[in-house]
């Protein structure tokens, strides 16, 4: 079996989410939106500082993400306040931190998050607000998942199913967040 076989149900839930639904109704509420961003940029920033240093993304130009998803969020939260980082966001960098000198297991989580953006982003970035840069890669997206699936293997199993719940978790706690609250705003805000 492959990796992606062997993670397909927790694949298959995290997609099965309702904020995974009002991602893709194309009527995300920006503000809403921007929260979800500035969690996986706190994510992002911390998995590519330690994948980098440990070599897993080394002949995987372009890749990074944390850059372009810092400047999507910064194009669409106006607020003085910063958004609240959410649980499972601190719960995620907590579990880095166990595994920040182990190459293998990282890999699991670049396998994760960056395939998912070179492939399932493709559609995201049609619906959701903003730039969308995070979803924009240069050169050739399909030599960049082979380049990925070269690196990766089926004992990061366990890994790769850790990564799938914790953004299942996040995907739930946007939900749990008062969404109403954002939509009240943008109602506010087109009177």
């Amino acid at each position: 079996m492959s990796l992606k076989e062997l993670t397909w149900e927790h694949h298959k839930n995290a997609e099965r989410q309702k904020f995974v639904e009002v991602m893709m109704s194309g009527n995300i509420n920006p503000k809403f939106y921007a929260v979800f961003l500035w969690n996986l940029q706190i994510k992002y920033d911390v998995l590519e500082a330690m994948a980098g240093v440990n070599g897993c993304l080394d002949d995987l130009p372009g890749i990074r993400r944390k850059q372009k998803i810092a400047y999507d969020f910064a194009a669409l939260w106006k607020d003085n306040n910063m958004p609240p980082t959410l649980p499972s966001t601190n719960d995620y960098i907590t579990h880095l931190k166990t595994i920040m000198n182990d190459p293998h297991k990282l890999m699991a989580h670049v396998y994760v998050f960056h395939m998912g953006d070179l492939s399932g982003g493709q559609m995201i970035s049609k619906k959701v607000p903003g730039p969308c840069t995070m979803f924009d890669f240069e050169g050739d997206i399909d030599a960049l998942k082979t380049a990925i699936r070269a690196k990766i293997d089926d004992d990061m199993e366990e890994e790769a199913k850790w990564a799938f719940d914790s953004a299942t978790k996040l995907f739930q706690e946007m939900m749990d967040l008062n969404y109403e609250h954002y939509l009240e705003q943008t109602d506010n805000m087109s009177e």
